[in-house]
């Protein structure tokens, strides 16, 4: 994120890194990402440190509440601790007690990883042909290893389903949440007709059986891809979830010669109804993630004014 959380101090944030045995100056914080909030950290023995914290109260792929949010990030965390043996797996740290995540107050937990060197892509970037094929064989391992006993199942539903079938049925009243409540409003007002017949047709086609599961990432875009030369390292691990492949896949490519060379290395052939299901999915979960912000109290900031950009895109997209 781009704003620093002001409840959170560096002395509490100190105070919860003792869990791992982490001491050394204030860790700095990292104006970076959208979602979770980031510091790094260099110890008293000199290695440095990637520190996440996520905000159980916006967490809805891993629980609808503060409370099973905050078990569904463990699972999540646990997940990727367990596939660390994959050398594109960059995995959480673990404390003495075995945790992946520690509770910083009621409302946060607090990840840390190991500082890896690389270069992150950026989200919505178009990817070579070379690149796409690095992340296809990324995935074809990951969607061949056997999945540790504890991954978050896979939900079809759209988390904040709920706030978005609100928000088309009261576009006839005032939205009062901040600078950008009026706005998503009218913007939901006028394609509303639209998102309706589109949540329909999801609802159809997530009614449809789906074929073995695999351990899938979640969100393999370019921005949780790191880049070192020819290695390709995958972060950001809290969508974990043991769910069909397309929903790894949609994110990389539609080329048919790309699909083509993820099937014979996994004898898998994707299912392209099932990438354009996990397509509109992922549309329908940010729509229902920027409004229930939007209808809620918030500011202007650089952080509302990317989700604002985010909404307007994601629905003239779905309206198209």
């Amino acid at each position: 994120m781009k704003q620093r959380p002001p409840d959170i101090s560096d002395r509490s944030l100190g105070d919860t890194l003792a869990a791992w045995g982490l001491r050394g100056p204030a860790p700095s914080w990292v104006p970076a990402g959208f979602g979770d909030h980031h510091w790094t950290m260099t110890g008293d023995d000199g290695r440095r440190w990637f520190l996440t914290v996520a905000d159980l109260s916006d967490k809805p792929h891993c629980g609808p509440d503060i409370s099973s949010a905050r078990l569904g990030l463990r699972r999540a965390m646990d997940t990727a601790y367990a596939l660390r043996a994959l050398p594109f797996v960059v995995p959480p740290l673990r404390t003495a007690d075995g945790a992946t995540v520690v509770a910083l107050g009621e409302r946060y937990g607090v990840s840390v990883f190991p500082f890896t060197p690389g270069t992150p892509g950026r989200f919505g970037e178009t990817r070579t042909a070379g690149e796409r094929r690095l992340v296809l064989d990324l995935l074809a391992t990951l969607h061949s290893t056997p999945p540790p006993p504890d991954i978050p199942p896979y939900r079809p539903d759209i988390p904040g389903r709920a706030a978005l079938d609100a928000a088309l049925s009261e576009t006839g009243t005032p939205w009062n949440g901040g600078p950008y409540a009026e706005p998503a409003r009218a913007l939901i007002a006028r394609h509303a007709p639209a998102l309706r017949a589109v949540t329909a047709a999801f609802d159809r086609q997530a009614a449809r059986p789906v074929g073995t599961p695999v351990v899938t990432h979640g969100e393999p875009h370019p921005g949780n891809v790191l880049r070192d030369g020819e290695r390709r390292l995958l972060v950001d691990w809290d969508t974990t979830a043991l769910a069909p492949p397309e929903r790894d896949l949609w994110l990389v490519t539609d080329d048919p010669a790309d699909l083509a060379h993820y099937a014979r290395a996994t004898g898998r052939t994707p299912d392209r109804d099932a990438m354009a299901f996990h397509r509109l999915r992922w549309d329908l979960d940010d729509t229902a993630a920027f409004l229930t912000w939007f209808r809620a109290p918030h500011a202007e900031d650089p952080d509302t004014a990317e989700a604002w950009a985010g909404l307007t895109t994601t629905v003239a997209r779905l309206a198209a």
